[in-house]
């Protein structure tokens, strides 16, 4: 009789020429592409509205690779905010990207000066893009290829919008509600996943003492007292797990000591 030989399940084809891995970069920065350019089109918009000179927003872009960041820097610059609140509002806003380094895969990039890149542009977008590729299939031309071609995003999104800023006859109302309304998006998808409720609640109980109790620096004091929060939910559910490994051992010894009292 004639057996039919098993199936062999292949795993997917790994990019291996560096072209090949560098193409692959790029196409995977395309999803975070179509993010990443309109915002930066809103950055060169705020910052004419704010009235900064137009080369701000490359400059912005280049030496502050952070959206987000850079949205508060304009309407910050425009006010003239002391160096001290600028400082503060730069560490507490870019703090997560410390925990982005614990799983990002550095370790791939072997060249310093590109190591050093790979760490200056690791922001939202490229943490999660990386994240959904299969550790087989990352390198270090694709990680910085897919790096390289968002930040190209970035800065080509915000030359469009001050060339588009310069073209209008009249400035676009409500645009600095752009940073505003991407917050609100990341706070929906939140909501969206159940485990992710307590931190939105600790958040807009940050942000209404803070309202309260401090208005004039009121960012700073609920950014502060949202990671106070964090840490000491984080701190509470380490111990969780302890506590339940105690519990089987404290039911164990309750019959053994009724006997003893009866």
């Amino acid at each position: 009789m004639r057996q039919d030989a098993p199936t062999l399940m292949t795993a997917p084809a790994v990019p291996a020429t560096r072209r090949q891995r560098t193409a692959a970069g790029i196409r995977d920065s395309f999803s975070a592409g179509l993010g990443i350019f309109p915002l930066g089109i809103a950055l060169g918009l705020l910052v004419l509205q704010a009235g900064l000179p137009w080369w701000f927003t490359p400059a912005l872009s280049v030496s502050a690779f952070a959206g987000s960041l850079e949205l508060l820097l304009v309407g910050m610059t425009a006010a003239v905010t002391p160096l001290a609140a600028v400082a503060l509002t730069v560490l507490v806003v870019n703090f997560r990207h410390v925990f982005y380094a614990f799983s990002f895969p550095l370790h791939l990039v072997r060249h310093p000066v590109a190591k050093a890149y790979a760490v200056y542009a690791m922001i939202d977008e490229a943490y999660a893009v990386n994240a959904s590729l299969p550790a087989a299939q990352r390198s270090a031309p694709r990680l910085l290829a897919m790096q390289i071609a968002c930040e190209v995003y970035w800065v080509g999104g915000g030359l469009a919008g001050v060339a588009l800023g310069a073209a209008l006859p009249a400035p676009v109302k409500g645009l600095e509600f752009a940073l505003c309304a991407l917050f609100t998006v990341l706070t929906l998808d939140a909501f969206r996943s159940r485990r992710e409720i307590p931190s939105v609640l600790l958040a807009g109980a940050s942000v209404t003492v803070a309202l309260v109790l401090t208005p004039g620096v009121a960012l700073f004091t609920a950014l502060l007292m949202f990671v106070g929060l964090l840490l000491a939910r984080h701190a509470r559910a380490a111990r969780r797990p302890a506590e339940d490994a105690c519990r089987p051992a404290e039911d164990a010894c309750r019959p053994a000591e009724e006997t003893a009292d009866a």
